[in-house]
């Protein structure tokens, strides 16, 4: 019959309909887990299981390494789709954030809720299970501190940058803890660059995005004449900290030659990007300190990795 080609046409059309509509699906739920920050998450957890774990190459712990970094970055993926249920009516506020799976109606808030729930629980034990007890502790701690205290602070105070430092900053302790089962000062020590590096980093967004925050009600920034002067010292005094900090590594021995020189290098040039930003406070200035801070830490870790000893 005539019609036969056509319905067989329309046929394939709804199939591939269908597929489009799926392969839609998964990545509205793949952008839920905020796939950019879990990248940055994976770099600092493996650089501290790498110079945690004792076992020379030869002998390394390759599949605890692999369950390490799944489980982080499971756990950061719940954390990630959880916060944006908790703040779904601030988001659809802003411009940046509106377009989210969530936020545009895209995900019902039942779906993402499940979603949040079963990734942070299944994170949680199969750390536990595949690497250790404090390494999944350390996971909870991290979770529940990110939601339960940085997130609500964001509309109360702006020192929540303060508190939401500490949580980002514990990757690398889970790391370190799943390739030792211990802390000591040198994991400590990557915590604390990791801690640092987040304020010059958040402030860059916070002041190109100031409108925004403010539209949904974050007090990211001060709202009154301060709000400069805040900016300018939360982004030059961590950032010269960092500076020290990260040179560290190699006055402890932990590293040699080529990581102090690459830690130098790229010391200086974060330092002054941050120094620019406080004292000019653009938005040329603010992409180019972003990008910046997007750059120095995998590549900080990267040469720390490398040159271990």
């Amino acid at each position: 019959m005539a019609t036969e080609p056509i319905l067989a046409a329309l046929d394939v059309s709804a199939v591939q309909g269908r597929r489009i509509a799926s392969s839609n699906v998964l990545f509205d739920y793949w952008e839920l887990t905020k796939p950019e920050i879990n990248f940055l998450i994976a770099i600092t957890a493996a650089a501290g299981f790498w110079i945690g774990s004792p076992a020379a190459p030869p002998h390394f712990p390759w599949m605890r390494f692999i369950h390490t970094l799944l489980g982080t970055v499971i756990v950061a993926s719940g954390a990630a789709t959880l916060n944006q249920l908790i703040e779904l009516q601030y988001d659809a506020q802003m411009r940046r954030t509106a377009r989210r799976p969530l936020a545009s109606g895209r995900i019902a808030r039942s779906h993402v809720l499940w979603f949040g729930v079963l990734l942070s629980v299944f994170g949680v034990v199969y750390l536990a299970i595949s690497t250790n007890a404090f390494a999944s502790l350390l996971a909870t701690l991290t979770l529940l501190s990110y939601l339960f205290l940085y997130t609500p602070l964001k509309r109360v105070t702006p020192l929540c940058t303060l508190v939401g430092a500490v949580p980002g900053a514990a990757p690398p302790l889970i790391g370190w803890t799943a390739a030792c089962g211990h802390l000591d000062p040198a994991a400590w020590v990557l915590f604390a660059i990791v801690f640092l590096w987040q304020f010059p980093h958040f402030m860059s967004i916070a002041w190109m995005y100031r409108e925004d925050y403010a539209r949904a009600g974050y007090l990211v920034l001060p709202t009154s004449e301060l709000k400069d002067r805040f900016v300018a010292w939360q982004s030059l005094l961590p950032a010269l900290g960092l500076f020290i900090v990260g040179i560290a590594p190699a006055l402890r021995g932990q590293s040699g030659i080529v990581y102090f020189a690459g830690a130098l290098v790229l010391g200086v040039v974060f330092l002054y990007y941050s120094a620019r930003f406080a004292l000019q406070r653009s938005i040329v200035c603010a992409w180019q300190l972003l990008f910046a801070s997007v750059v120095y830490l995998p590549m900080l870790f990267a040469l720390l990795a490398l040159d271990k000893r």
